[in-house]
């Protein structure tokens, strides 16, 4: 019997078989590339900590192997269990040219999404060492040069990052408004919101790591 292949049946059948199949396929790829996203994303990371300790432009296999050089251990601490189950606050200590450094990531949202950073602090746990900073979606030549700019991102070195009573004052704040540029950092011209939002991360994340940072 010749089959029907205008039969709604038929059609039917076809069109799950086929969503099935395709279902089956992006699976297999996804997690077949899996294991290689996951090595990439590991190394972007290293990456990011070894731009905040003003180590760049390295290739692929200079940066892992600087990284294991420099980085000397990593501490996860948790402000909650979801905190500690993500990995979110750690603290990187690592050592550069004979001194002692640390690297801490901090959180925050800019104008279109999340943004997030790394912070090398020296070993008196209260001056910038270096500082690198990336975004999920900033604007092109304004929010973007958080991390396009390497000359911003250098203005956070030797800044400080905490008022004489443990409070944080590194922020980033509009050049009009600079009064205490000792741990203050102009902001981004046409960026107001993502610079704001890169000075509320900041200020957010030393309430966290201020304990810390003092006991190292």
């Amino acid at each position: 019997m010749k089959l029907n292949t205008n039969n709604n049946a038929y059609i039917i059948a076809y069109s799950c078989a086929m969503v099935v199949i395709v279902a089956f396929l992006l699976a297999f790829v996804s997690s077949t590339l899996k294991p290689l996203q996951d090595v990439n994303v590991a190394l972007d990371k290293k990456k990011q900590i070894l731009a905040a300790l003003n180590i760049r432009n390295l290739s692929d296999s200079e940066s892992e192997a600087k990284y294991k050089e420099v980085v000397l251990k990593d501490e996860a601490f948790a402000l909650n269990s979801a905190d500690y189950k993500n990995g979110s606050y750690k603290i990187y200590e690592c050592q550069v040219d004979g001194q002692k450094k640390y690297v801490v990531p901090v959180y925050g949202m800019g104008l279109w999404g999340p943004i997030w950073g790394y912070i090398a602090v020296n070993e008196d746990g209260n001056t910038v060492y270096g500082a690198f900073f990336n975004h999920d979606s900033e604007t092109a030549g304004l929010g973007a040069d958080i991390k396009d700019s390497k000359v911003w991102q250098d203005k956070f070195i030797g800044k400080k990052i905490y008022c004489a009573d443990g409070t944080p004052a590194l922020k980033v704040v509009k050049s009009s408004d600079l009064k205490n540029p000792e741990s203050e950092v102009d902001g981004i011209t046409g960026a107001t919101l993502t610079s704001n939002g890169v000075s509320d991360m900041l200020q957010d994340g030393f309430k966290k790591y201020k304990t810390l940072l003092s006991h190292e």
